[in-house]
Formats: structure tokens, C-alpha cells, sequence
């Protein structure tokens, strides 16, 4: 991720053929990016998706320094329809923090945020692409069909039962245990080898810590086991702002375990974040059962498009006599 899975060659090119459902041949991971793709894992289809890295934290202004371990953990689940996923997020971190009249070791669960995300719109389903037998220059020109994301929707919840040592907010204002996230998701396929993916959330609705953050994440697949991928990450709030860029790479090692490995930035010094780490995506698909969907004949403008190259093929061949 991007594709997402975050997104690796072969998990699009399946997508995009849609004559089955949102299930596909290789694993569908959101990692080694964080954005989520609008596309689920599949009816009854589970996944863990976990990764280990490396963080380092200098701030300028209240010179401090913070480096340690930060653990993520994942779990995916198809339930009831093809469209639904529900999705628990994990992360534990473990650092030393160090400045000039501190020095401490911080621990704590980071984020605990339990959600679903449905599938609103899929601009392939019940669509197949034809290939233009009359016309290279057809098959070959830029599709405008691929302006048009596929769109998924999430709502979760955020848990804070402790008190967490890595918020950003002014001392004695604490966080409530209990706050609301939404999200509007949309996926663009660019030919075979595309996909960028873009979330947009509305996080910790109605606390003081309320922000608006968005993900970018656009990924090229190379071949049928590597992928990579380039992100952009922002955060709003009336207590903290920044923005992360993050770039990677992922590799299929079989059809149901992907691993990964990336590295990120942000563009403040208050503070100033460096990470680097490795995932691994494993998904569990012995109960799946394949769900078959129609696909459309083509459309009129299909037609359209077919009968007009017919027609200046016939012409090309009786000025040439043929």
C-alpha cells in the first residue's frame, strides 16, 4: 500500500477481473502501508496482518529524546456478505524516554481501535472489459473508467482504558475511554500495474482530541511477487498536526503469506519521527466458498465504440481492394 495491500500486482489484476467476488487468488494486505483499501478479505476469510519497528522521536523544543519498539497486530474478518470486513487494530509500543530532568521507560498499549468497513460502490462489479479486436490504438489509450475509485466506508470505535504516555495533549487533560472514528475510502486502478488508494477520517469524534487525517498511498507492482509503494500521511488537531511520508516494498511469498518491510519520516522537528520495520500478512481461507457474480454483455457506449471500428475497418479493407 497500498495497493494498498496499501497491494500487490496479482491482488489487483484479480480484482479488476470481477467475475467472482471480493475474494482473491493471493493475499489481500493493507500492509506495509497504513491505509485501508476499500476492497474486504472475503465472506469468512481471516487475517492477521503484524509488524515490528523501530522508533525514534527527537523534539527541538522540549528537548527530548525516545527510541524503542513499536508491535502491530491486525485481525480482518469477512462476515455475512462479501462487502463486509470486521477489523481490530493493535498497537503496543516500548521506549526510552530521556531528557534533561527525565529519563523513563514508557509502555502502553498505543491504539486499540475496533471497527467494520463495508463496500459501497465497486466500479467493476458486473463489468467486464472487452478487448477492441479492430483497434490497437483502442486497447492501448488511456480508460477514463479508471478515474472512478471503487468506495468503502468504515466506522470503528477507539479504546483508552490507561492512561497512555504517547498522546499528544497538555498535562491534566485526559483522554476519553470510549471515542468514535469514521472513514470514507477510495481505490483508483491505473492499468495493471496502479493503484493508489485514499482514506479520509474523522477521528476521536466529540473529545477534545478530535482530528481530521488523511492517507495517500499510491503502489506500483513490479512483478508477480514484488510490489512498492509511496505514502503520504497527515494529521490535524488542535493539539498535534504533522505530516508522514512513508515508501516500501512487499513480497508475495505464497498465495496466503505476503511479508514486508518500509521506512518513514515526518516534516516537524517537534518532534522529529524516524521509523523502520518489517510485517508479515497471513490469511486463514479454508472455509471460503466461491461467490459467482454476473457480468455485463458491455454497455451501449461498448456498443458504440465496437460497431464504429467495424465500420472503419470495412472501409479501410474496399479502399485497399481487399
Amino acid at each position: 500500500m497500498k495497493v494498498h495491500s496499501p497491494l500487490l500486482l496479482l491482488i489487483f489484476i484479480v480484482c479488476c477481473q470481477n467475475s467472482f467476488g471480493q475474494f482473491t487468488d493471493d493475499v489481500n494486505s493493507n500492509r506495509p502501508g497504513r491505509s485501508m483499501m476499500a476492497f474486504s478479505v472475503g465472506k469468512t476469510v481471516m487475517q492477521t496482518e503484524t509488524g515490528v519497528h523501530y522508533v525514534s522521536e527527537d523534539h527541538n523544543t522540549l528537548d527530548y529524546k525516545a527510541s524503542g519498539v513499536m508491535a502491530e497486530f491486525d485481525f480482518r474478518w469477512g462476515l455475512f456478505f462479501e462487502q463486509l470486513e470486521l477489523i481490530a487494530e493493535l498497537q503496543y509500543q516500548n521506549d526510552s524516554y530521556s531528557s534533561d530532568l527525565i529519563d523513563k521507560n514508557r509502555s502502553a498499549l498505543k491504539k486499540t481501535l475496533l471497527g467494520a468497513k463495508y463496500l459501497v460502490y465497486d466500479p467493476f462489479k458486473n463489468y467486464e472489459e472487452k478487448p477492441n479486436l479492430y483497434s490497437w490504438k483502442a486497447n492501448h489509450s488511456f480508460k477514463w473508467r479508471q478515474l472512478i475509485p471503487a468506495v468503502g466506508v468504515y466506522a470503528g470505535v477507539n479504546l483508552n482504558f490507561s492512561d497512555n504516555p504517547f498522546n499528544y495533549a497538555p498535562v491534566g487533560i485526559e483522554e476519553s475511554a470510549i471515542s468514535p472514528k469514521a472513514m470514507l475510502i477510495a481505490q483508483n486502478h491505473f492499468g495493471s500495474r496502479w493503484v493508489l488508494v485514499t482514506n479520509l477520517s474523522y477521528n476521536k469524534i466529540g473529545t477534545d482530541f478530535a482530528s481530521i487525517d488523511y492517507i495517500i498511498t499510491l503502489t506500483r507492482g513490479f512483478n508477480k511477487q514484488w510490489s512498492g509503494f509511496i505514502e503520504n500521511q497527515g494529521y490535524n488537531s488542535d493539539f498535534y498536526s504533522d505530516g508522514l511520508f512513508r515508501l516500501g516494498a512487499a513480497y508475495l511469498f505464497n498465495k496466503d503469506m505476503q511479508i514486508d518491510a518500509s521506512v518513514g519520516k515526518n516534516i516537524k522537528n517537534t518532534p522529529s519521527i524516524m521509523t523502520a520495520g518489517v510485517g508479515f500478512s497471513w490469511r486463514f481461507t479454508k472455509n471460503y466458498k466461491e461467490v459467482k457474480i454476473e457480468i455485463d454483455k458491455g454497455s451501449k457506449m461498448d456498443k458504440k465504440v465496437k460497431k464504429k471500428a467495424e465500420k472503419e475497418e470495412k472501409k479501410r479493407k474496399d479502399a485497399v481492394g481487399e
